[in-house]
Formats: structure tokens, sequence, C-alpha cells
């Protein structure tokens, strides 16, 4: 609870925008932004794990009372390209929790679409004739600070955001291991 409250407050979510929760396994994240955003999609790798995280939304939509429109979907997370990112739409804002090996296709991917814009190549439209445009703020939640360090690189040298904040929490007292989280807003 304390992460994903943390997360949530960090992320900031308006009711008018729309949110794409990355690697969303069950929906731990995705059933609480439903509860603030305009509209959520929860990408995921596993079918299994969409078909669960379907399972629990309808279970809890009575438990959390009015969700906003949320969809869940399975893609494969480690072989993103732009124009995938570009399919799912615009979003105000991103939430990605991956798993150790962290999210370096989708980082790549921001990038390459932030330095084509950068090298002047048309702006990718969707399919309503709208231009596609990066979210303004994204939560990264890791726990794996090797692959954070590597993502947020990409991020910050190669896709126009700054990190603007960052921190810890430890899920799991006397281990090593904690739960990373980092802010990253478009520069």
């Amino acid at each position: 609870r304390v992460l994903v409250a943390r997360a949530l407050r960090l992320l900031d979510v308006q009711r008018h925008e729309r949110v794409i929760d990355w690697f969303c396994g069950l929906g731990n994240f995705t059933l609480p932004l439903a509860t603030q955003a305009a509209e959520v999609l929860g990408i995921e790798g596993s079918e299994a794990l969409v078909a669960r995280s379907l399972e629990n939304l309808r279970h809890n939509q009575t438990r959390l009372g009015a969700l906003a429109p949320t969809r869940f979907v399975a893609r494969n997370l480690f072989e993103m390209a732009p124009d995938a990112l570009v399919a799912d739409g615009v979003a105000d804002k991103w939430l990605v929790d991956p798993p150790r090996e962290g999210a370096f296709a989708l980082s790549k991917a921001l990038a390459d679409l932030h330095q084509a814009s950068l090298a002047g190549e048309a702006t990718p439209m969707l399919a309503d004739g709208t231009a596609w445009r990066p979210p303004h703020r994204i939560v990264y939640v890791s726990c794996n600070p090797a692959t954070l360090a590597r993502d947020a690189g990409l991020l910050v040298h190669q896709a126009g955001y700054r990190c603007t904040a960052a921190g810890v929490v430890n899920m799991f007292p006397h281990t090593a291991h904690v739960e990373s989280i980092a802010v990253f807003e478009r520069a």
C-alpha cells in the first residue's frame, strides 16, 4: 500500500488525464489509477496476467466505486518499437513498473521518437488525425536499481526528460532489496 500510494501521489493524476500503466501485472497500480483518471490502459507481457487483471477489475468494480474506462492488453514489452507507442495513443502520464530486466525497449522506443523529432522528421499521427505526443510525466517503479539507472540514462539523455525526484521504499526489511521510484518530466 505504501508503494502504490507513493507512486500515485508522485504521478499526480488529474480527472481529465489518460494514463498508461506499463508492465501492469494484475492491475495493482491500474485499478487505483482508474479511481483518479479519465481513462487507463494497462499493458502487460503475459496473456494470463491480462486475463487475471480483467478478473481483478470485475471483482473490484463494486468495491472501488466508479472507475474510469479501463482496458488491459497483452504485448511483448521487451520488443517495443516507436510505432507501437504511437498505436497506444496519447497518454498524459505513464506508470512504468517492469520486472528486474527493466524497461529498456520502452525507454528506447520513446527515445527514438524524440530523436526523430529533433532530426526534423514528421510527428507521428494517430488514426484520428491528431499528432502523437509523449507523456509529460513518467513514474518509474523499479526492483532493480541497475536497470532503472540504465533506463533513466535513455530517458534523460535521449528522450527529452529530466529526473525531478527519486527515492526508495523498503518493502523487504533486513534484505538488500528495495523498490526504487523515479519521476521523469519533459524538459
